[in-house]
């Protein structure tokens, strides 16, 4: 072979080995740019749900801090309202213990309402023998109350009644007024001066006096 024949295959071989090396680089970079797209688009998915992992999670966290304060803001307005609420109705109840020494101004209303609540323990007792324990400054008046709740009674339950006024142990004269009325031998005392009635009232007929003030509470379901 001569040497013009020797350098055309070495010419032949080079060019083929080079276009071989042309193609598999060719290969490689479509298979480099593959890979990279691959994990170029992991990559994305990945940033893309950990952005909406930090999304949601501070959107719940906005979420639950608005709720926390909305409900201080509720809590703290129902505690002022509430506040108010019990702040009218002290005030409804001290000026109404303030009323009621003037109860006693007019001696016939006053004759009256002893008597009615010298009846109502009475009735509650339904005993032969009771006693009435008043303030010394009503005994004239008291003593009225009780004959006429004598008369009234014994009319009533066609029974026999040994009624007295307790001279012995008289109310406190800073009471404001009404009495007591006392069965077997002392041990049963009922007590209706206007003081322990108007406690009473506090106490029974709170509920509707807030229905009347304030409206009926939506949010009870049970009452007494």
């Amino acid at each position: 072979m001569s040497d013009d024949q020797v350098a055309g295959e070495l010419k032949k071989m080079t060019a083929f080995i080079r276009q071989e090396a042309l193609e598999k680089a060719k290969e490689i970079q479509i298979k480099a740019d593959e890979e990279f797209a691959i994990e170029k688009s992991k990559l994305v998915r990945q940033e893309t749900s950990s952005i909406d992992s930090q999304y949601e999670k501070k959107f719940k966290q906005a979420s639950m801090s608005q709720q926390i304060t909305r409900s201080t803001l509720a809590n703290k307005t129902r505690i002022k309202v509430l506040s108010a609420r019990q702040e009218l109705l002290d005030d409804l109840f001290e000026k109404a213990s303030k009323k009621l020494a003037g109860f006693t101004d007019d001696k016939s209303k006053y004759q009256v309402m002893c008597k009615n609540l010298i009846l109502e323990g009475l009735y509650a007792l339904n005993e032969t023998k009771v006693a009435v324990r008043a303030r010394k400054a009503d005994y004239d008046v008291v003593k009225k109350a009780i004959t006429d709740a004598k008369k009234e009674y014994t009319e009533t339950t066609k029974k026999d009644l040994s009624l007295e006024l307790d001279d012995k142990n008289p109310q406190p004269e800073a009471s404001p007024g009404g009495l007591s009325i006392v069965g077997s031998n002392g041990k049963i005392d009922i007590n209706n001066t206007f003081d322990e009635r108007l406690r009473l009232l506090e106490t029974d007929a709170l509920p509707m006096i807030r229905n009347t003030l304030f409206g009926k509470n939506e949010n009870r379901k049970f009452y007494d």
